[in-house]
């Protein structure tokens, strides 16, 4: 039996299964109906107004809290404390009680929120600001400085970005390009994820039904691991490819309907028509950017990256499906596993952002176990060509001595059956 043939075997067991053909079609649908579902939401509870009574013994602040969008302030001050406390618990979400003091400094710690639930730190930090903001003008005025003037003397400051070569730079062009590296890093990780599970179930349903020996008889064990690993990762590059499609379709129409949906519900103020112009050249300038990315690298390079980072993985994962009997034996083999993808991911996020070529990005790019992801986040930042081939280059090799290593578990662990293995067995396993 030829390799090519254990390949296509491998295929074809993978995409006529049931389960396989249902997830392909279902999952765009149910991905794109909770970005929906999440955005729908998220508009609801937008339009909501809060609204909150204050009760303001000595009217020091009363008339500070100012309604807006999303909070509605009535004045309860000419109740009775205890009235005003039952009127805001039956008909408001919650009562600032301010009480009346000598000295107004004494507010500093007297200010009081009363509610049911607990309020959020941005409307705590709200109410805080109202207090702060009116003793400042009370010692500022105690000291005879004229508020008014502080406020009229403060400025604000719009740093202009630009490069060298005398073209004008954005602002929030760093966070574009890590969102985008994340995405194709995250991409790589889940795919190893999902589908280096897929080939460790594989081997341990044909070693656990047996028939494993029959196919062990007329094949090699590598040939048998590497058909697993390629089918396995054709079927997979199968599916990525129908959702790509089937989710980039259907999140269009939904985000046209759902816009539609917004624009009819919402009102265009002459404001709004003035900041979208005043926006338009930025977005404009943010578009170009975009496309002056190195693509042709970034997706060259998260092809490369996939194949080499799925291919030594898998090996470890049809290593470890050989290795133990079922799904529940494996648990204490996978975290080592999933470690260095989460090491990848984490250490991408919050270096590569900040310095994309500093020493621990740039390192992390060139560790086999972590280059596919961070490599992919730093792409976009412009990393010299041959940094990345050197990081294909170490991926590609680790990858062929992993295999080596890990055909020899394969060979061994593939009929060995009744005994869970531990670290220190597979090792033996190794010598032979």
């Amino acid at each position: 039996m030829s390799l090519s043939l254990i390949i296509k075997r491998e295929f074809n067991a993978k995409v006529r299964n049931k389960s396989f053909i249902v997830m392909t079609f279902l999952s765009p649908i149910l991905f794109v109906g909770m970005a929906v579902l999440v955005g729908y939401l998220a508009n609801i509870n937008g339009e909501e107004v809060v609204k909150i009574a204050v009760h303001d013994e000595g009217s020091m602040l009363v008339n500070n809290f100012k309604s807006d969008k999303k909070t509605a302030y009535t004045n309860l001050s000419q109740l009775p404390l205890a009235a005003a406390k039952e009127k805001a618990a039956e008909s408001y979400e919650g009562l600032i009680y301010v009480p009346k003091v000598a000295d107004p400094k004494e507010l500093l710690h007297k200010v009081e929120y009363i509610s049911n639930e607990s309020p959020s730190m941005e409307f705590v930090g709200g109410i805080e600001d109202v207090v702060n903001d009116k003793l400042t003008k009370y010692n500022l005025e105690k000291a005879g400085i004229d508020y008014k003037k502080i406020e009229e003397a403060k400025t604000k400051a719009d740093v202009r970005l630009s490069k060298f070569s005398g073209e004008e730079s954005l602002r929030w062009l760093n966070e574009i390009k890590i969102g985008i590296g994340f995405a194709f890093g995250y991409l790589i990780m889940m795919f190893i994820i999902i589908y280096g599970n897929m080939v460790m179930r594989s081997v341990i349903e044909e070693k656990t039904n047996r028939i494993i020996e029959i196919i062990i008889s007329s094949v090699k064990p590598f040939q048998l691991m590497m058909g697993k690993i390629v089918g396995t990762s054709l079927a997979g590059i199968l599916q990525f490819a129908i959702w790509a499609v089937l989710g980039g379709i259907l999140f269009f129409v939904a985000s046209s309907i759902f816009g539609l949906q917004m624009g009819a519900a919402s009102k265009v103020t002459p404001e709004m028509m003035e900041a979208g112009k005043n926006s338009m050249g930025q977005l404009q300038g943010y578009i170009n950017e975009i496309f002056a990315m190195p693509w042709g690298t970034m997706l060259l390079s998260f092809l490369l990256f996939f194949i080499g980072g799925f291919f030594l993985y898998s090996s470890i994962y049809a290593s470890i499906g050989a290795a133990v009997d079922s799904e529940t034996d494996s648990q204490q083999f996978l975290l080592p596993i999933i470690l260095p993808l989460m090491l990848g991911v984490y250490v991408g996020f919050f270096t590569v952002i900040n310095d994309p070529h500093g020493t621990v990005a740039t390192v992390f790019s060139m560790i086999p176990l972590t280059s596919p992801i961070v490599m992919m986040m730093r792409i976009p930042f412009g990393v010299p060509l041959w940094q990345i081939i050197v990081s294909m280059a170490i991926l590609f090799a680790t990858f062929f001595g992993v295999v080596w290593f890990a055909a020899k578990i394969y060979r061994i662990g593939i009929l060995m059956y009744g005994k869970k293995p531990t670290y220190k067995e597979i090792f033996k396993w190794l010598k032979y």
